[in-house]
Order: C-alpha cells, then sequence, then structure tokens
C-alpha cells in the first residue's frame, strides 16, 4: 500500500500530502492557487537564472493552476475535490484535471525542494546511509538520478522515491504525472523530484539537459529532502 510521507507543507490526514498554497478547495470560484517562490527569484543563481525561475514560476506554475480552477469550474461534480484526491486518483479524472492537477502538485513540490547553493547542505546520516546502501555512494546515486532524467523521452519528470518496500528507487514520470498517482508505473512516495521539461532549464542550457541535471545538486535543500525520507519512514511504520 503506498504510504506518502509528510512533505513540507503538504498533509492529508498524516499520509497524503498536498501543497499548501493548494489546499483551499472550499471555493468553487478558485479553489486552487499559487503561492509565492520561497525565496527571491535570482537565489538559485547561477544554477537556474532569475529569469527562467520568473517564467517557470509565474507563467507555467500560474498556468497549471489556473487551468485547473478552469476544469473545476466547468464541472459540479469536480467541485469540492481536493488537490491531493485529484493527484492520488489521477486515473479516474479527467486528463485537463490530472494534467493540471499534476503540474500544480509537481511545482510546488519542486521549488520547495531548493534552496540558495550556500544553504544547500548534506543528506543526513540516515539518508546518506540509505543512498549508499542501494547505490554504492553518493557520486553513483548522482549519476543513476542523472542518466534517468536525461533518458526521460520527451517532458516529464525524474524522482527519487521511497516505495512499498521502504527502499529508495530512482523513477521517471511522462508529462506532469508523479508517482502518488494511481496511473504511475512506479508507486512511492516522492523525496527528490526535478523537472525535465524543457521550460524548467532551456534558457541558461538549451538543449543540455545533462549539464542542467548534473548542475542542478547544487542547489538541492538536503534538509527539506532528509526530512522527507524521515517522514516516509516514520508514515511506513
Amino acid at each position: 500500500m503506498l504510504k506518502l510521507a509528510g512533505l513540507p507543507t503538504l498533509i492529508i490526514a498524516g499520509l497524503m500530502a498536498g501543497p499548501a498554497s493548494a489546499q483551499d478547495a472550499a471555493t468553487t470560484e478558485a479553489p486552487f492557487t499559487l503561492g509565492d517562490l520561497p525565496y527571491a527569484a535570482d537565489a538559485l543563481d547561477p544554477v537556474i537564472d532569475a529569469e527562467t525561475m520568473t517564467l517557470h514560476h509565474d507563467r507555467h506554475h500560474r498556468a497549471y493552476v489556473d487551468n485547473l480552477n478552469k476544469a473545476v469550474a466547468a464541472d459540479e461534480a469536480l467541485q469540492g475535490v481536493t488537490l491531493e484526491d485529484f493527484v492520488a486518483n489521477a486515473g479516474t479524472y479527467p486528463a485537463a484535471v490530472r494534467n493540471n492537477a499534476g503540474g500544480h502538485w509537481n511545482h510546488t513540490f519542486f521549488w520547495e525542494s531548493m534552496v540558495a547553493p550556500d544553504a544547500a547542505g548534506e543528506p543526513s546520516e540516515e539518508l546518506a546511509a540509505a543512498i549508499e546502501a542501494v547505490y554504492g555512494d553518493m557520486d553513483a546515486f548522482k549519476t543513476a538520478f542523472n542518466q534517468a532524467g536525461a533518458g526521460r523521452f520527451g517532458s516529464g519528470w525524474v524522482w527519487l522515491i521511497v516505495n512499498d518496500a521502504n527502499e529508495l528507487e530512482i523513477t521517471t514520470t511522462p508529462n506532469q504525472d508523479n508517482p502518488l498517482m494511481d496511473v504511475a508505473e512506479d508507486k512511492g512516495t516522492p523525496i527528490i523530484g526535478n523537472d525535465v521539461w524543457e521550460h524548467a532549464y532551456y534558457l541558461k542550457y538549451n538543449n543540455r539537459r545533462p549539464e542542467y541535471l548534473s548542475a542542478w545538486w547544487g542547489v538541492v535543500n538536503w534538509d527539506v529532502i532528509s526530512q522527507r525520507y524521515d517522514a516516509a519512514l516514520a508514515t511506513a511504520n
């Protein structure tokens, strides 16, 4: 059974989490809202430039929120449904809901996964040990993660999840799907997720996705990732 950890700002009944910025599904006009970035747009320089961050958040992420609200407003049966339910049961909802709910959840998770380069830190001892147990060492893990991301055909995401066996696993999803969805090939609790859609990196890296993936580790917020890992295990136990 899939168990979702308590991710930062994302909680649902102690098991499933959704961005705090999207938590209010009580109103019918605009149940989902776009939260602010948790840092300045230029905070991730030189890994991700301010223009990319601004376009990515203010236009791309906003479009997912706006289009999700439009889909909900157009169908009374969708009104009052939480983002977490849209994600967990994505296969039972219209494509517009699956794509835009996924886009909203994924991007909020993505912003929260990053921090300014001088604050990136290191994985906790527990997480580092779990990574080494599966991949041998941190460098080998990053190489495997980067290769998976580079190999994701077209648009999508690359993830590190805690699977049903409470083991770490690298997986990818197409479009705006994620490992929490009922349609995911590999299900689990995500603790790291990197966006490999071209809009996430093209202004700075052009078509050099592998270069972007390698550089991205410089802004990974290991404190947050470690907390997600701990929460995933705690929820499983």
